[in-house]
C-alpha cells in the first residue's frame, strides 16, 4: 500500500463511525418530538436508510458521485459495486488522497444515508411506508448523488470554486428544502378534536441531540480527511457554535414565550450544528462563534415565519437545516480565511467568493426543491404518498407496522 497516512486513515474510520451513529441519533431525537402513536413509525424512517441507502451506495451511487466527471454533471460508473476501491488511495476531485479509498467510501455512505433521513420530520405521522421507500431510492439517485459530485467529486460547482467543508449545500441545503416541498405535495397532518401535538418524550429528544452532536464532531472533523489543524479546527468549531446557537436560541425563546425551553435549547444547538457545517474547516473559532449565534436569531425567526405562514413542517426541518444550510454556506463565503484552510471571504476582500457560496446555495435550494416536488407528484399519480385518515388517526405504528412503541 502506496502512501497511506496511518494518522488519517483511523481518523477517518473513526469518523465514519461516529457519522453512523448519527443516524440513530436522528431516530431518537425525531422519536421524541412525534406523538407517541408514531415514534415507531418515524424512527422506522430514519433505520431503513442504513439499509437501502447502503446498497444504492455499493451498486452505483458512489460511483456517480465520485467516479470520473461527464460533462460538470456526474460521475461514471467506474467504481460500480466497489470495482477499484480498496485498500489503495484514491483520487478525488482531482486531489490525490492519503487514507485508502475503501475508508473514504463508507465515510462518504455515512452522510449519503442520514441525509434523505432529514427529510422525514417535515412529513412526520402522515406518509406510507412503502411511498417513502420508493421515494427514499429516487431522492438519493435524483437529487443527493449529483450534488454530491457537483460539490465534493469535481463536478460544476466545484469548478467554480465553491466550498462546501462537510455538507452545508449537500446535506442540509438539499433536505431542507426538499423538506419543503414534501409539506405542500403531502399536505398538513390532521390533528382530532383535544389532541395535542407536542412531543411525547423529551428525554429521547434530549438523547437524540447528544448522539447527534457526538457524531458531529466526526461529521466535520473528519471532513478535512487528515489528521492535522485543519481537523482540530473543524472541531473546535463545531463545538462552539452549536454551544452559542443553544444559549442564544434558549434566551430568545425564553423572552418570546416567557419560559425557558429544553427543547427549545436542544433545536437551537442542531440549528447552530448545521450552520457551522459548511464553514467548520474555514474560519476562525471566533468566526464559528458568530455564526452559532447568526444561526439562532435567523433559524428561530424562519420557524416563527413558518408557522405564521401555516406551513405544516411538522419537526422544522426546513427552518433548521434548510435555512441554517443557506445561511453557513453564505458565511463561508463572508468569514473564510486562508490561513486555515486556503480559501478567503468578505473579510480579506474576496467578493468573488461570496458570490459563488450564494449562487451555490440558491442552485441547491431550487434543485432539491423542484426535483423532490416532482417525484411526489409522480408517485402520488400512481398510489398515494399519504396514508388513509383512518391509519392517521389511529397512528402509523398500529396501522402500518402492527405495533406499539409503549406496551404497559
Amino acid at each position: 500500500m502506496q502512501n497511506i497516512d496511518p494518522a488519517a486513515t483511523a481518523l477517518v474510520l473513526i469518523s465514519a463511525a461516529l457519522v453512523f451513529v448519527m443516524t440513530p441519533g436522528l431516530a431518537f431525537f425525531y422519536g421524541g418530538l412525534v406523538r407517541r402513536k408514531n415514534v415507531l413509525s418515524i424512527m422506522m424512517q430514519s433505520f431503513i436508510s442504513l439499509g437501502i441507502v447502503t446498497a444504492i451506495w455499493v451498486f452505483g451511487g458512489f460511483s456517480l458521485a465520485f467516479g470520473k466527471d461527464i460533462g460538470g454533471i456526474i460521475g461514471d460508473l467506474r467504481y460500480f459495486a466497489l470495482n477499484g476501491v480498496g485498500f489503495e488511495p484514491g483520487v478525488v476531485g482531482g486531489v490525490q488522497q492519503v487514507i485508502p479509498f475503501l475508508a473514504f467510501f463508507v465515510y462518504q455512505e455515512m452522510f449519503a444515508i442520514i441525509t434523505p433521513a432529514l427529510i422525514t420530520g417535515a412529513f412526520a405521522d402522515r406518509v406510507n411506508f412503502k411511498s417513502y421507500l420508493i421515494f427514499l431510492v429516487f431522492w438519493s439517485v435524483l437529487i443527493y448523488i449529483p450534488l454530491a459530485h457537483w460539490v465534493w467529486g469535481g463536478g460544476f460547482l466545484a469548478q467554480w470554486g465553491v466550498v462546501d467543508f462537510a455538507g452545508g449545500t449537500v446535506v442540509h441545503v438539499s433536505a431542507g428544502f426538499a423538506a419543503l416541498a414534501s409539506v405542500f405535495i403531502v399536505g398538513k397532518r390532521k390533528i382530532l378534536p383535544g389532541e395535542k401535538t407536542l412531543p411525547h418524550n423529551i428525554t429521547y429528544v434530549a438523547l437524540g441531540t447528544g448522539l447527534l452532536w457526538f457524531g458531529w464532531f466526526g461529521f466535520n472533523g473528519g471532513s478535512a480527511l487528515q489528521a492535522n489543524g485543519v481537523a482540530a479546527i473543524a472541531f473546535a468549531n463545531t463545538d462552539i457554535a452549536g454551544s452559542m446557537a443553544m444559549i442564544t436560541w434558549l434566551f430568545i425563546s425564553w423572552i418570546h414565550e416567557g419560559k425557558p425551553s429544553m427543547t427549545g435549547a436542544l433545536t437551537g444547538a442542531v440549528a447552530g450544528l448545521a450552520t457551522i457545517t459548511p464553514a467548520a474547516g474555514y474560519v476562525q473559532p471566533w468566526a464559528a462563534a458568530i455564526i452559532g449565534v447568526i444561526a439562532a436569531f435567523v433559524c428561530y425567526g424562519a420557524i416563527q415565519l413558518r408557522i405564521r405562514w401555516g406551513w405544516d413542517d411538522a419537526l422544522d426541518v426546513w427552518g433548521c437545516h434548510g435555512v441554517g444550510g443557506v445561511l453557513g454556506t453564505v458565511l463561508t463565503g463572508v468569514f473564510a480565511v486562508a490561513a486555515v484552510n486556503g480559501v478567503s471571504g468578505l473579510v480579506e476582500g474576496n467578493l468573488r467568493q461570496f458570490g459563488v457560496q450564494a449562487l451555490a446555495a440558491a442552485i441547491t435550494m431550487t434543485y432539491a426543491f423542484g426535483v423532490t416536488w416532482v417525484v411526489l407528484k409522480v408517485m402520488n399519480r400512481f398510489s398515494p404518498v399519504r396514508v388513509p385518515e383512518t391509519v392517521e388517526a389511529n397512528g402509523l405504528d398500529e396501522g402500518l407496522f402492527g405495533e406499539q412503541a409503549y406496551t404497559l
